[in-house]
């Protein structure tokens, strides 16, 4: 079974923790930051809240505003709320996967979000096992909670970092134990994670667009190897890893909303931005501009004020199509893309069109949708993709194909654009890409364009592969 959206990369996970003793409903405003974050995740949603040390919680399959009634909320009070959306990564899309995980030990009870993927999940899972251990779910987060128990005799925040230092991936979490909300980010900052205010307390997002239906103020993001503890009035900041930040450009690309910042750049500049230098490096002669919507738009705009070419409206998407799913046979497909996206013939017939998409993943879509565009009169399809090929699986919390599957890894550009039916092919560049995000090349992982992964990580096969960056 496919999803309508299967030949893109899927979203990873979405996190939120709000510390507002006194707020009343905190539920409610971890349930409104949920639906911002939705994006990120389609497949669970949770929620979990901390009065006094005991939590309580609810979470199952669906979208936020399916999982969530107003009964359910009522039921969750508390003076602390953590909340989560899923995309699996690791671990099968089952309820009991769902999040935050809630776990009882001797120290109490805990509550964790995780966005990311641990490289060595396995392996300390297996050891953990051999010790009697016993894991209730098949996901890597609850690795991390079974490290933090252990270390059960510490404090809550050293027994975080002791758990931590064995493990090894990426990992932006959202955790409440006793009083205090705690957030961590990952040394290499590749998840990300940012703070802000709210009246009568604080709130921690993967996006900073969660703190606009919250009416929080934006203070900033968490650093890479940060901790920060929230308690009474109190945000204290702990550096328990070395700052070796590679935040993941995809985020730019495609996962994030344009309306949020990350690590000090807009998402919406830089998807602008990506435009511009792609009219730049691949110009074209057009008659018109149009965006696979809606993660091709942004960068479809820059674009046109780049080439001068009249930016349009090519493609209708169908936002009601929800998590509608349909058997992988060749005429199903071709009807997924149709329901999803509509052409809007008046608008393209007899036109020389610049087709701009995020990114060509397997390339099936993309064929499609040169179909439909000839077939509804375009005279010529010009596709424009702003990011490069992706040429390499992601180990660190996006579900990317085995490199076989990844039509950039085992086509060329020209075998791709006959692939695809397009009348002429160009990719942004890795410079391209790195220039349209504002952030320092050593900054940003780029790993699933050029293979320089920041850390050791397992190669198809179970055998490891390390490249330094």
């Amino acid at each position: 079974m496919y999803p309508i959206q299967w030949d893109k990369l899927k979203e990873e996970c979405g996190v939120i923790g709000i510390y507002g003793p006194g707020i009343e409903n905190i539920s409610q405003l971890a349930y409104f930051g949920l639906h911002a974050l939705q994006h990120r995740g389609q497949e669970s949603a949770g929620i979990a809240v901390n009065k006094g040390g005991k939590i309580t919680y609810y979470k199952e399959m669906g979208l936020v505003q399916e999982v969530f009634s107003d009964t359910v909320l009522q039921r969750l009070q508390g003076d602390i709320a953590i909340g989560h959306v899923r995309y699996s990564t690791t671990g099968e899309s089952y309820v009991t996967n769902a999040q935050p995980l809630v776990v009882h030990y001797k120290g109490g009870a805990i509550a964790l979000g995780h966005n990311g993927n641990l490289v060595n999940a396995n392996q300390i899972r297996e050891e953990l096992e051999d010790q009697g251990v016993i894991f209730q779910t098949s996901i890597d987060s609850e690795v991390i909670a079974n490290l933090v128990a252990r270390y059960n005799a510490l404090p809550i925040h050293e027994a975080i970092q002791k758990a931590l230092s064995k493990i090894k991936g990426s990992y932006a979490l959202v955790i409440t134990h006793g009083e205090k909300l705690i957030g961590v980010r990952d040394p290499n900052g590749l998840r990300p994670l940012c703070l802000g205010k709210i009246e009568g307390g604080y709130v921690l997002a993967s996006e900073s667009c969660a703190f606009n239906v919250l009416n929080a103020e934006f203070v900033r993001d968490i650093d890479a190897g940060e901790m920060v503890i929230i308690e009474g009035s109190e945000v204290k900041s702990i550096r328990y890893a070395e700052d070796k930040k590679a935040l993941c450009s995809f985020e730019f690309v495609y996962f994030a909303r344009p309306d949020s910042t990350m690590d000090g750049q807009s998402v919406y500049l830089s998807r602008r931005n990506a435009g511009r230098i792609l009219a730049q490096e691949h110009p074209v002669e057009a008659d018109m501009v149009i965006a696979v919507p809606d993660s091709g738009t942004v960068a479809a705009i820059g674009f046109a004020e780049e080439s001068k070419i009249p930016f349009g409206e090519g493609l209708i998407k169908n936002r009601y199509v929800g998590r509608t799913f349909i058997q992988p046979d060749q005429k199903m497909r071709e009807l997924s893309v149709r329901l999803k996206l509509n052409v809007l013939k008046e608008n393209i017939k007899g036109k020389r069109l610049v087709l701009i998409d995020d990114s060509i993943v397997r390339g099936t879509t993309s064929r499609r949708l040169v179909d439909l565009l000839k077939a509804a009169g375009a005279k010529e399809v010009h596709i424009r993709v702003c990011s490069p090929p992706v040429k390499f699986s992601c180990y660190f919390g996006i579900d990317t194909p085995t490199r076989k599957n990844l039509v950039g890894a085992v086509h060329s550009i020209e075998e791709i654009r006959q692939m695809t039916g397009a009348d002429s092919l160009g990719y942004l560049s890795i410079e391209g890409l790195m220039k349209s995000i504002h952030i320092d090349g050593q900054g940003l992982c780029n790993a699933c364009f050029s293979g320089a992964y920041p850390m050791e990580v397992p190669k198809e096969g179970n055998k490891f592969l390390f490249e330094k960056r």
